[in-house]
This record gives C-alpha cells, structure tokens and sequence, in this order.
C-alpha cells in the first residue's frame, strides 16, 4: 500500500505557517505569516537583553540573551520582536543579518552572532611614513561610520 501524501504545516526556514483548502479562520494564518515577514525583514534590533523591556514599543525588536527572564524565558539566543501585544520568537538561521542599534553595527548569525571587532591603527615599525598612516587612519574611520567596523 503506498504512503498517504502529506503536508507540512509550514514553511521549511521560518516557519510561516500555510492555508489549507477548507481552512476556517484563515485569517489567523495569513496574519501570523505576515507579523513573521513584517518582524524579521530588514531587521533591526534594539540590543540585547535577557528581560523584555518595561513599555514595550510596537513593532521592537530585541536580541534574547543566554539567560532569558519573565516572558522570555525559554527563548534563549532567538529573536524577539513585540507584535500586536505579543512577543513572537524567531530562531535565527545562519546567515541572517541584522543592525544592531545599540552597538551601531551590523552581525551575522552562523552558530552565535558575530560582529567586526575593533581595528586598532598602524603603529610601530623602523621606516614610518605618516602620510600612508593619515590615510589608513581616514578608511577605518569611514569604516566605522558606515557601522562596518567597531
């Protein structure tokens, strides 16, 4: 006897969940696909935390830190982002990015979220040329504004 077809319930990578033929409600499920799309496009974070904050804003979003308290808890290293009242947790995937607010900086998530680390400027050296060094000095400046380096 061959195997029954089945469907999954949602999508393979971030999980937003699909319709059904004969689905009641579907709105519920149009609108948690949506409130995902909407939390984790183009993504930028508050900070990190492992409490939520006070007054939530609307439409914030936060890194969860390893020891997760209140209405994280048991959401560790995912993302939480304040939908409609709720928070709705995403668990990054590798490769993700998103912009930091608090740090200035963009990570990438791939087993942990790293960042750039800070660039420290030439120095030292038997033959000096101040004007290479004033040139290196401007890049990692420029660098740091664009919110690519620390």
């Amino acid at each position: 006897m061959p195997d029954p077809i089945t469907f999954t319930n949602a999508s393979a990578r971030l999980g937003l969940p699909f319709l059904f033929t004969a689905q009641a409600q579907k709105e519920f499920t149009v609108n948690e696909a949506l409130a995902r799309l909407d939390s984790l496009l183009h993504i930028a974070v508050e900070g990190t935390a492992d409490a939520p904050p006070a007054s939530p804003v609307e439409g914030e979003a936060w890194l969860v830190q390893a020891a997760p308290t209140d209405e994280w808890a048991g959401h560790a290293d995912e993302i939480a982002c304040r939908q409609a009242g709720n928070w709705l947790f995403q668990q990054p995937l590798p490769g993700m990015r998103i912009y930091d607010r608090s740090a200035g900086q963009q990570a990438i998530y791939n087993d942990g979220w790293s960042r750039a680390s800070d660039v420290a400027l030439p120095s030292g050296g038997v033959t000096q040329d101040s004007e290479a060094r004033t040139a290196i000095a401007g890049l990692i400046a420029a660098l740091v504004a664009a919110g690519i380096l620390v």
